[in-house]
Order: C-alpha cells, then structure tokens, then sequence
C-alpha cells in the first residue's frame, strides 16, 4: 500500500486541478452574464458575485494541488547545470515538470486573482474589461495538472529507485 501513495497523490493533485479548471471556466460563464455593455476592451457590467465566489474557490484549489505536489515530490534537488546532464531521466523530468508546474501555477493564479478581484465588489461600474481571464486560469490548471502530476510520479519513481538502489548495495 504504502507504494502507491505516491500514486494516489498524482491522482489527487490530477482531479484537484481538473476541479479547479472547471469552476475557473464556470466563473467566465457566470461573469459574462452580468456584462450589460461591452466594447472591445472596454465595458461596464454588474460584477458577479456567484464568479467571485468561482473564481476564489479555483485559485485555492489551484494553490492547495500545488502544495501538496511540491510537498509529495520534496522539490527533488536542485543541480547546478553540470550534474543536471549526469542525473538519472527521471529526476531531469522531475525537475523540468516542476519548474513548468511553477510557471502555470504563477501566471494561472495571477489571471484567476486578477479576474476573482474585478468581481469582489458588487456595483456596477465601467472600465477594463478583464476578458478571457477566468477561463485561460482554468485552461492553465489543466495545464498545471498535467505537470504536476508527471511531476509527481516522477518524483514518486525516482524515490522508488534510490530505494531499491540503497537495498541493493546494502545486501
């Protein structure tokens, strides 16, 4: 049991983004309802409580898969640029998912924040629209997923193995 853990983490974090990715587009859905005039990049609308509501739920879900990812994996090591061609295929995907997982956690928390704090006050108002930030917030949690969990199994796989490698030398 105790080796599929790691396992059950990727799945975790895998339908913790996958969640995240859906209610982020449900917010866009729910936010261009208020909308009452819109032009180009410019538009006035009611902001939407039930989006704002959406929108948060995503970012913490998003925050939260990828904690506990970085936690699962115990961020592998970082190498400086000579041991990183020496080391084993699983811990250079390791650690090229976990610096992809960085990056789409960054720019799909921004985005999900961004659009959840256009909606957090509930007047009418004109001014830039934040078009398409929800929903590319979600597109980014899929993303998210997918690295985070090849992050994780690969983490996982490389545990197993320095495992397997320590009790081999030591018989």
């Amino acid at each position: 049991m105790a080796k599929n853990v790691g396992y059950m983490v990727c799945l975790l974090v895998m339908a913790m983004d996958i969640a995240a990715g859906i209610l982020g587009i449900k917010a866009e859905i729910a936010e261009h309802k208020m909308t009452h005039l819109g032009l180009s990049i410019f538009e006035c609308g009611e902001a939407s409580h039930k989006a704002y509501k959406l929108g948060l739920d995503a970012a913490i879900l998003l925050a939260i898969a990828h904690v506990i990812a970085n936690f699962h994996g115990g961020c592998i090591g970082i190498w400086y640029r000579e041991s990183y061609g020496k080391a084993s295929t699983y811990k250079q995907l390791a650690v090229s998912t976990l610096i992809f997982s960085w990056l789409t956690v960054a720019a799909g928390l921004s985005l999900l924040i961004i659009a959840t704090l256009g909606n957090s006050k509930p007047v009418i108002s004109c001014g830039i629209s934040h078009h398409r930030f929800f929903s590319i917030g979600g597109i980014l949690c899929f993303i998210h997923g997918f690295f985070t969990t090849v992050y994780c199994a690969a983490a996982t796989a490389v545990v197993h193995r320095e495992h397997k490698q320590s009790h081999a030398t030591v018989t």
